[in-house]
């Protein structure tokens, strides 16, 4: 199943909170008023900087005094508007959750198991009292295998149990055939984010987080007992490193057609020997599969010769350090900090780790997500949001449609079966209309690292029950409580969970003009992101399929080229580019989003003119509306780690977008001579 978020990289933060110095919070005069949450309309003007002109940096004009002013809070990565408002959903769920563990439900009920798995989480001392005991049986499992036969397995067998494997199965939709559930085989197996942190050699950056990499994996080995943990380290980077050189890069993982090479699951060995085929599918439990879909043909010939090639202690120890490293927010606390040390430290700049109950509240809407989201909604998501959220959908979606039907590059006969596929349209807004089973789960009081295992076990087997039966179209693949929004092709539908319907995406005071350049433009973008370069190789029926004419695809490439120009040049961190073809369908979701939400916003108008509010025209307010909510801040690391591996460009950039629009030159009064000034020849126009 593919999708398409807004934000692929979550961020935290605070909105309700006492937030970072400079976040613009609502007041109690606010509150008690009705007024919006930000500022007089629903936009911040505090957080600006008029002595920045809008051409020369849109983004700093309408935030540079909130951005000057923000500081990242110790235990993040990075802060802004996505922050703040993730921050309010995990204290939400928090209350939730804690409630939860207070009142033990019935043996069984979702209660019990949300109270339970959360209580368990957070029971330092009982996780401190059982050492590494609760991991022993995994690593006395990996330490017993003697051949490739019973590795080959091994790896099938904690496929299961949501352990890193150098080859990651998947089972989901086909997306040739998108009414049945297919098994597919990939890449896989890299400790550090991209290949590109193992092989550019060029970038000093990598080169020594590489070091500190070879240093963390030696400290784990040594708090699991294992000896000569040094040059067990050097073995395992080494064999990682050769995995990495096998990989696709991430520009070439997002062509969804060169993914999908189905194979007869008899010729596997033969076309891909060395993985040992038969015990890694039997024990992964799809043994009877007639068809295997091979994603990154070239990257599964390369491991598999690593399989046979490698030596078999190396993979043993490349399994039992994965393992431990797995397991650590459910081992003691010497786990926990070495784990913190270089994962929050090393590669994202974090100063501290986030308080237990973070981590806590995380795990426990992973895994039992809409068994919270139940309850989040009950109390945090009023009918009227949804009712006002369907309003904007449907005028999105009539924008979206007018501006297909008068596209001048698209053949007549394309454009006719995209406007069908637009018409074929699911939204889904706050939550599931059927709510998830979790009763075949089970949770036990005291047991955090066995609850994770069952729970991946759980997680596998529900997936592997879909095999040879409908697929069922009302899943979703967020949790309400989730700040982000996404675009699944497959299914032809656009989803939006409630936690990002607030402010200052969505907020029911907010003047329309600031609703429709925050919220809109992310449901135009998720609308677009079905024709973006890879979501037009959907059909209307979700299905992988080639509906443009050559002519067609010609004229296409030829305007997302020129994105992809614009985005390169961009340069968030010295040296460091936003790469332009990572970044493309993102990029080309914020164009159409924005050209699309501005139509929808000026047909509600209904002929009126806008008013001035503030001092601002109406246009003038849902560009910084749009801009507002990308207002971000990123610790260098996290930034190295967003460009290099992240689909969508950083977020302080976003608003950059605007200088493509007519209507933003006009709404600012832009001129020749300033730093974002396009010539209107220059302007990309694709939707």
């Amino acid at each position: 199943m593919q999708r398409n978020g807004l934000m692929a990289h979550l961020v935290a933060g605070s909105l309700l909170l006492a937030g970072p110095l400079g976040a613009a919070e609502p007041s109690k005069a606010a509150a008690a008023d009705h007024r919006p949450v930000y500022g007089a309309f629903g936009f911040d003007t505090a957080g600006m900087d008029r002595t920045v002109a809008p051409g020369d940096d849109f983004g700093r004009f309408a935030s540079g005094t909130y951005l000057r002013n923000l500081a990242i809070p110790a235990d993040r990565a990075d802060s802004g508007m996505f922050a703040l408002l993730r921050d309010l959903s995990q204290k939400q769920t928090r209350d939730i959750v804690e409630a939860q563990a207070r009142v033990k439900g019935a043996p069984g009920s979702e209660a019990q198991k949300v109270g339970d798995f959360y209580a368990s989480f957070m029971d330092e001392a009982a996780i401190e009292a059982k050492g590494l005991a609760p991991l022993k049986p995994t690593l006395d499992a990996i330490q017993a295998i003697g051949d490739r036969a019973q590795l080959a397995a091994y790896f099938g067998k904690a496929t299961r149990q949501g352990m890193r494997m150098p080859l990651g199965l998947r089972i989901g939709q086909d997306m040739k055939n998108p009414d049945i559930m297919s098994v597919s085989v990939g890449q896989g197996g890299l400790g550090l984010p991209d290949r590109e942190y193992y092989l550019d050699a060029k970038n000093p950056k990598f080169e020594a987080i590489r070091a500190k990499y070879l240093v963390h994996i030696a400290t784990m080995l040594r708090l699991a007992g294992f000896d000569n943990p040094d040059a067990r380290a050097k073995g395992i980077l080494d064999l990682e490193t050769k995995i990495a050189a096998t990989h696709w890069t991430r520009v070439q993982q997002r062509q969804r057609d060169k993914v999908y090479n189905p194979s007869p699951a008899v010729d596997l060995e033969k076309a891909y020997p060395g993985v040992g085929w038969g015990p890694l599918l039997a024990a992964a439990g799809v043994g009877g599969e007639k068809v295997i879909i091979v994603s990154h043909p070239s990257a599964v010939a390369g491991e598999g010769l690593l399989m046979a090639r490698e030596p078999l202690d190396t993979w043993k120890d490349y399994l039992a350090f994965h393992a431990v490293s797995g397991a650590a927010s459910c081992l003691p606390k010497a786990f926990v900090e070495a784990s913190f040390a270089f994962h929050g430290k090393v590669l994202a700049g974090q100063l501290e780790d986030q308080p237990r109950w973070k981590h806590g509240v995380d795990l426990t809407s992973r895994v039992l997500g809409e068994a919270v989201g139940k309850l989040y909604v009950a109390k945090h998501f009023p009918p009227e949001a949804k009712r006002q959220m369907d309003a904007l959908v449907k005028n999105i979606i009539q924008a979206m449609d007018a501006r297909l039907a008068n596209l001048t590059w698209m053949d007549p006969a394309t454009k006719a079966e995209a406007r069908a596929k637009l018409a074929r349209f699911t939204p889904k807004i706050g939550y599931p209309a059927k709510w998830r089973d979790y009763s075949a789960l089970e949770i036990r009081r005291g047991d955090a690292l066995g609850n994770l295992r069952r729970a991946a076990e759980f997680q596998y087997q529900r997936q592997l029950d879909k095999i040879g039966k409908p697929i069922d179209r009302s899943e979703w693949g967020m949790t309400p409580m989730t700040v982000n929004a996404y675009a699944n092709p497959a299914w032809n539908e656009i989803v939006f969970p409630a936690a990002i319907l607030q402010a200052p995406f969505f907020d029911a005071k907010a003047d329309p003009a600031v609703n429709y350049g925050a919220i809109g433009v992310v449901i135009g973008h998720e609308i677009s992101h079905h024709f973006d370069d890879q979501g037009r190789k959907f059909d209307k029926d979700g299905k992988l399929a080639d509906w443009w004419t050559p002519e067609d695809v010609k004229r296409f490439t030829a305007l997302t080229d020129q994105v992809v120009k614009q985005y390169a040049a961009y340069e968030p961190l010295p040296g460091t580019h936003v790469n332009g073809e990572l970044t493309l369908g993102e990029n080309l979701a914020d164009l159409a989003g924005l050209n699309v939400a501005f139509d929808a916003y000026h047909a509600s108008l209904g002929g009126k003119p806008a008013k001035v509010l503030g001092g601002f025209t109406g246009d003038q307010r849902f560009f910084l509306g749009f801009a507002q909510v990308w207002r971000s801040k990123y610790r260098d690391q996290a930034l190295l780690n967003q460009v290099t591996t992240d689909p969508h460009t950083p977020g302080f950039l976003r608003p950059n977008v605007a200088r493509n629009l007519d209507a933003w030159y006009r709404a600012f009064d832009v001129k020749e001579g300033q730093a974002l000034f396009l010539a209107p020849k220059d302007r990309i126009k694709v939707w």
